[in-house]
């Protein structure tokens, strides 16, 4: 989680008091959300990728993006008339919905700032769940500690907001993942299942590739049409698909949205995730039925792969 860059500047020498190169900071969250969607809003790239900057004014690039042991990010942080900030974190381990632990090291232009561990301890329920942080520090550079509580508060806040808009549908499905992959990444097969029961898809264009897009049109049972329109911004095979939802062919997004895929004694567990816009529209969406909705086209999957085999 990069630091806030107003408290970050070049490096500069060290006191000698020792008390100022290192700090132990811990942060605590409740959360109104179930403990299951707080460790994907944690740890799903498309999720993190919602959540990261500390304000408004910072703009996170992720150039790497890779949720597992021995898995790394690696991000920048910038901001007008600052210096990018480089975030290096490597997962050292991932135990679901109980905790992670990662190194984080902070360098800018070349030049390394601090390094960390943090460690995430999850619990909770199906209505709340709460994470404790620990980030045990060592600063390079005068200020570390002050940018650390100021960026990793600020992070924690954004986390909260997104879990609470979040939707995490999950489903087991007795089939190999390469086979439920190509179910999914087909442009064949694809339209043919998605979307709750009694509905259709009329694809215009279809492209499931990083950079590609799907447009295309819900059609109800009673003939209502809802247009869509996903663009994929990352797809790696038969692990995950991070991709944005939109209202209709170049239309006001309402989601980031991501699936993934794991194997599970020879089935597959698959992962669907949205942190919708606003919280309105999550709320909105679970009004309708979005949850029940979702499960009905992870049950078209599983029919659909069974009928093909």
């Amino acid at each position: 989680m990069t630091q806030s860059p107003a408290t970050n500047g070049a490096t500069r020498a060290m006191p000698d008091d020792g008390k100022a190169r290192f700090a132990t900071l811990a942060f605590e969250r409740d959360v109104a959300a179930p403990l299951a969607v707080l460790w994907e809003a944690w740890t799903a790239p498309a999720a993190r990728a919602v959540w990261a900057a500390p304000s408004p004014s910072v703009t996170v690039e992720f150039l790497e993006a890779d949720t597992r042991v021995g898995g790394r990010e690696v991000s920048l942080c910038k901001v007008e008339g600052h210096p990018d900030i480089r975030c290096e974190c490597g997962w050292l381990a991932l135990q679901p919905a109980l905790r992670s632990v990662n190194y984080e090291v902070i360098s800018s232009e070349g030049v390394t700032q601090s390094a960390a561990l943090v460690t995430a301890d999850f619990s909770g329920s199906d209505e709340r769940s709460r994470l404790a942080v620990t980030v045990q520090l060592s600063s390079l550079a005068e200020d570390m500690e002050a940018g650390y509580r100021e960026g990793f508060g600020a992070g924690l806040d954004n986390l909260a907001g997104a879990a609470e808009r979040t939707m995490v549908l999950q489903r087991v499905i007795q089939a190999p993942r390469s086979v439920v992959w190509g179910a999914w990444m087909n442009p064949e097969t694809l339209p043919q299942w998605w979307g709750p029961d009694g509905f259709s898809c009329r694809t215009k264009r279809i492209d499931l590739r990083t950079g590609g897009e799907w447009v295309f049109d819900m059609i109800a049972p009673d003939g209502t049409v809802f247009p869509n329109h996903h663009l994929y911004h990352e797809v790696r095979p038969e692990e995950r698909i991070g991709y944005t939802l939109h209202w209709g062919e170049n239309g006001p997004k309402h989601a980031d949205a991501w699936a993934s895929f794991e194997d599970q004694d020879g089935a597959t567990k698959v992962t669907l995730g949205m942190v919708f816009s606003t919280a309105a529209e999550f709320q909105d969406a679970k009004g309708f039925g979005a949850v029940e909705l979702g499960q009905q086209t992870l049950g078209k999957l599983e029919r659909f792969i069974r009928a093909s085999r």
